[in-house]
């Protein structure tokens, strides 16, 4: 008698059950856009019968029961960032031991060059690997190590990239093709029990650093002292930490004003998307796609980023968002208060960004990927 996954995989069509190894550098219990890409794919693909396991380093219990942890991680500087890597020793014997017992069919290596599991693993090269290159902007690894990664590199059976600007970065230094698959998203079923303040809600989501221009949001937003049609005083959700968390928070310390939740789970994270009226994403540079702007969109939320190249593959100015001059204050205060101020645009840009984020759906993502296994293994 057929198992119960067999059964489910033939249902929806996607032929025999695989064993996927999913791979991911970054520690899977802090947040970040590549690790709940992967977390993601990995829960879609199961629903449709595929044994998949995500590998990779944890800041302790793994997020979910399918996870097998690698270790602690290691803050590593990375892309004008600190990255939650795990490039020790320790780490790599971990891997090595579980992709021999495990028996995957295929790997899948999301940033396949990172150091830790995913090199290792590529290092490795006994099973066919998908990679999935995740970053943008500058590459200091790229630049410098061109000439090992690019023997390694050719390692990857099918290289995929997340958008052009992520293509364009490990092209230039590396060479090789790359097919684009954008990122997904999954909207997890809106809870009943939330309620409205009556006050209007802009919410940030991402690391207290530099790049990700959370300081241009605070002075904008700071400048916003009343919503313009007497609905109170609007209030901004800070989610996320970073290296300039303890200094903002002095900063701007006002509890009535800005309310500072640090880390949050996925659950409360969707809470605050679904109470946010903005979803405000300032960043200055190095975001190679903008998967918050999607979440906010399918939230319902209307969208306020800067205007830089990652985001675009997501966001048209005028139509499902407002993008603004990156690192430019003025015009940020500026764009939040025409959204606050004009219902008919938020109304317009929130319907649109509704479609918009229609598109780029978890379930399909992970038919894709599947469809690149399966001419793999074939």
């Amino acid at each position: 008698m057929a198992s119960l996954s067999t059964e489910l995989a033939e249902r929806s069509g996607v032929g025999r059950v695989m064993r996927v190894g999913m791979f991911c550098p970054y520690s899977l219990t802090v947040p970040g856009g590549v690790q709940a890409q992967v977390l993601g794919l990995a829960e879609e693909m199961r629903r449709r019968g595929h044994e998949v396991r995500v590998l990779g380093p944890c800041d302790g219990p793994p997020p979910t029961t399918y996870v097998t942890p690698l270790g602690n991680s290691l803050p590593t500087a990375a892309n004008g960032s600190i990255a939650p890597l795990a490039p020790d020793p320790s780490a790599a014997l971990r891997t090595i031991r579980a992709v021999r017992d495990e028996g995957f069919d295929v790997w899948h290596l999301h940033e396949p060059l990172a150091p830790g599991p995913t090199l290792t693993a590529l290092t490795l090269h006994s099973r066919p690997i998908v990679g999935t290159f995740h970053a943008a902007g500058r590459s200091s690894s790229y630049r410098y190590l061109a000439p090992v990664l690019r023997r390694l590199v050719r390692r990857v059976d099918i290289a995929v990239a997340v958008s052009p600007d992520a293509r364009d970065l490990v092209r230039g230094h590396l060479g090789g093709e790359y097919e684009v698959l954008f990122n997904g998203v999954s909207v997890p079923p809106r809870p009943t029990d939330l309620v409205d303040d009556g006050r209007p809600h802009v919410l940030f989501l991402g690391r207290h650093e530099e790049r990700k221009g959370l300081e241009v949001l605070l002075r904008a937003f700071d400048r916003i002292e009343r919503h313009p049609k007497g609905h109170g005083r609007p209030v901004l959700d800070v989610v996320g930490d970073g290296p300039d968390s303890a200094r903002l928070r002095a900063e701007y310390s006002d509890p009535d004003r800005f309310r500072w939740h640090g880390r949050v789970s996925e659950e409360m994270k969707w809470r605050l998307l679904w109470q946010a009226e903005v979803l405000c994403a300032p960043a200055l540079r190095g975001e190679s796609f903008g998967i918050v702007l999607l979440e906010g969109m399918a939230s319902g939320a209307t969208v306020i980023a800067s205007d830089i190249d990652g985001y675009r593959n997501v966001a048209t100015d005028g139509r499902d968002a407002v993008l603004v001059p990156p690192g430019n204050v003025e015009a940020l205060e500026s764009a939040l208060g025409a959204v606050m101020i004009d219902r008919d645009l938020r109304d317009r840009l929130r319907m649109a960004g509704l479609e918009r984020a229609s598109g780029f759906a978890m379930s399909a993502l992970a038919d894709a990927y599947i469809e690149r296994y399966q001419r793999l293994l074939n």
